[in-house]
């Protein structure tokens, strides 16, 4: 908006004469806003009755056509502590008789505890396990092999018992491993093996061992000086492999150094040298950028192959250091040194050492009940077996799919249970019940919409109206707008009549003309009750409707009596229902798929008035400017007048 000066000379109040001079045509832009603003909140309510009716119509109402839904059953069960039950629609009605023989357990072991203070990152040297060996993980899908160093941490070890196909985890607080099948019965059972016993006492992986077992166990270790000597010969010769290997590794580079001087390397020239050389070029100011950069290439070049050199220097250097450290355990002739022989001998009296420690902690545990053995559990996986009717079942995570029914084995019992499987006559009447409340509580709110107070001595507020009121008596004055916008609202009686059409009419079953009223479902009648209930229906006996509670339970009896034609009733009835709400939901020129209103046309009309607010202030502009330029002339006029009263005065010499 400009910035306009008025008034200088005849000093007129322009701006409210102006503003006074287009007040009409201002009142018909707020007349329009008005209109729009109700336009508007008559589409909101459209908008949230729309929802409610399609959410009924897609859930509660769709069900109710379908008679697979009401067919319900439920089955009792006699030691519900025992089994549970899920009763499937194909289940058959009757008694059986099942009992529970065995759970489904999931394979299971829990390591003794471990001294100290150990983590994921704690090697397994640290739980004195030196040297190599083997864990063969058995499971029913093959065995896999686990190999074992004192380098590895305990996270390497949970890791490599999870790629093996188990669960398996390190619990810091209790320092102990648990180890599970991957799955529960004797299809996830699974045992470890151990090259080396004194291994699985170390990790805790072991449980109890029999008289005979701890001998065996003891006498594995009991090496003579043969087993010695011939350990000795084996890690000599594989010393020896090691420093053959290492030697024709350092063949290899000196035939690659060799080439490199035979092209015309020369091995004086060294990397520091030549750095020394690139970093004095770089310093010299005296070189042209040219010669410079000329130097610097060729030097880069040399310095790539004194790199190349060194690097083959370097392969060779830690090959050798390989074979002075194997020699310090063999000669390289097939000769171990003496420090080899004590180390084997010394490894080989401590494994038996630490295994007639164990046998002497049995021991000990035996002749004393109160020394208890720190010990690791297992539990084997085991399938779940169930006789039913006589017939064995098994599974293996305690779920038995039978004939319809879904029964889960809770505990192991002698006793007999009876299951008894029959009609949920409760699911059928609670169906019908959600869908007479739904719908009840549906046609309420229609007829509330439609039966509203007139508010036509109320108009939406302008901006100053707002600024003259409260925010609660701005609030109560335009709810009062919004609940009257479908106030005798000609699609909103056409939904709501048709709809109370239908749940009027009657379904024939068996060649019988049925009606709500039939099954003790019905209206309290116009004068008993509440205003906008009247076409709310009723379930005489129903214990939660204060209304009806204490009338004859009608349709309880039918359900009881003959559950086929109170299903063909209601499936019946909610077809024409949904068939009538489905049809006044097509789409047409005026309304969108699902809509029972004419939500196009309401658009169009709302950006109509959109469009005649925004000519309608174009006018007010053009008739201000014309206004405002009219009294610019005036003031210019004025201007001229005084300016030349002034020129007189002054030549009369005032």
């Amino acid at each position: 908006m400009p910035i306009r000066i008025t008034g200088m000379n005849s000093g007129l109040d322009t701006e409210s004469i102006i503003a006074e001079l287009v007040k009409a045509q201002k009142t018909k832009v707020d007349t329009l806003k008005k209109k729009q603003t109700k336009h508007e909140w008559k589409q909101d309510a459209w908008k949230e009755l729309n929802t409610k009716i399609k959410k009924f119509y897609d859930g509660t109402l769709s069900n109710m056509r379908y008679e697979s839904d009401y067919r319900k059953k439920t089955t009792k069960v006699s030691n519900s502590s025992a089994v549970s039950v899920i009763t499937g629609a194909n289940a058959i009605n009757g008694s059986q008789k099942l009992k529970v023989k065995k759970v489904a357990t999931t394979a299971y072991m829990t390591s003794a505890q471990l001294s100290g203070n150990n983590n994921a990152n704690t090697q397994l040297k640290q739980l004195g396990i030196d040297g190599s060996s083997k864990i063969t993980v058995k499971t029913a899908g093959g065995d896999k092999e686990i190999n074992i160093n004192g380098d590895m941490t305990i996270d390497n070890l949970v890791n490599e018992f999870r790629n093996a196909g188990l669960n398996a985890n390190f619990d810091v607080d209790s320092q102990r491993f648990f180890i599970s099948g991957s799955q529960s019965g004797a299809a996830g059972d699974f045992s470890l093996e151990f090259s080396d016993p004194n291994a699985q006492f170390k990790l805790g992986l072991n449980t109890a061992m029999t008289s005979d077992e701890l001998d065996a166990y003891v006498n594995k270790y009991n090496y003579t000086q043969a087993d010695i000597d011939n350990k000795v010969a084996e890690i000599v010769a594989a010393y020896d492999d090691t420093i053959s290997v290492a030697q024709h590794e350092i063949g290899q580079q000196d035939n690659n150094m060799a080439a490199m001087v035979a092209d015309g390397y020369d091995p004086d020239r060294t990397s520091a040298i030549i750095n020394d050389e690139i970093k004095a070029v770089n310093d010299d100011t005296s070189l042209s950028e040219a010669d410079k950069a000329q130097r610097l290439e060729d030097l880069n070049k040399e310095l790539a192959l004194a790199q190349e050199y060194e690097g083959y220097q370097a392969a060779k250097d830690s090959q050798q250091a390989i074979i002075d450290k194997c020699l310090e355990y063999t000669d390289g002739a097939g000769n171990a040194t003496q420090t080899l022989k004590d180390q084997v001998a010394d490894k080989f009296a401590a494994d038996l050492a630490y295994a007639q420690s164990v046998k002497a902690d049995y021991d000990a545990a035996a002749a004393d009940p109160s020394k208890k053995l720190n010990l690791g559990y297992m539990t084997k996986g085991e399938d779940a077996v169930i006789e039913l009717n006589g017939a064995e079942f098994t599974s293996s995570n305690n779920v038995f799919k039978i004939n319809g029914l879904t029964i889960t084995a809770l505990e192991e019992t002698d006793e007999t249970v009876t299951i008894t499987t029959t009609e949920d006559t409760d699911g059928i009447y609670d169906m019908i019940k959600n869908f007479i409340k739904e719908y009840s509580a549906l046609i309420n709110e229609m007829d509330k919409l439609y039966n509203a107070e007139s508010a036509k001595d109320y108009e939406p507020l302008t901006d100053d109206e707002k600024d003259a009121m409260s925010e609660k008596e701005i609030e109560k004055w335009e709810q009062k707008i919004k609940d009257s916008v479908l106030r005798r609202d000609s699609t909103l009686s056409t939904v709501s009549s048709a709809m109370k059409e239908i749940m009027m009419s009657g379904v024939e079953v068996n060649g019988k003309k049925m009606y709500l009223s039939d099954f003790g479902i019905e209206t309290l009648g116009y004068w008993n009750a509440a205003d906008n209930e009247k076409n709310a229906y009723h379930i005489n006996g129903d214990e939660d409707d204060e209304y009806t509670k204490n009338n004859e339970d009608k349709l309880r009896a039918a359900i009881a009596s003959d559950p086929d034609s109170v299903v063909a009733f209601f499936t019946g009835l909610s077809k024409s229902l949904w068939g009538k709400v489905n049809t006044l939901m097509t789409k047409t020129d005026y309304s969108s798929s699902f809509t029972v209103y004419e939500d196009v046309r309401m658009k169009e009309e709302y950006d109509a008035y959109t469009e005649k607010i925004k000519k309608q202030e174009e006018k007010i502009t053009a008739l201000e400017d014309k206004w405002y330029k009219k009294f610019s002339a005036m003031e210019t006029a004025l201007a001229k007048m005084q300016s030349n009263q002034s020129a007189v005065t002054s030549l009369l010499g005032g």
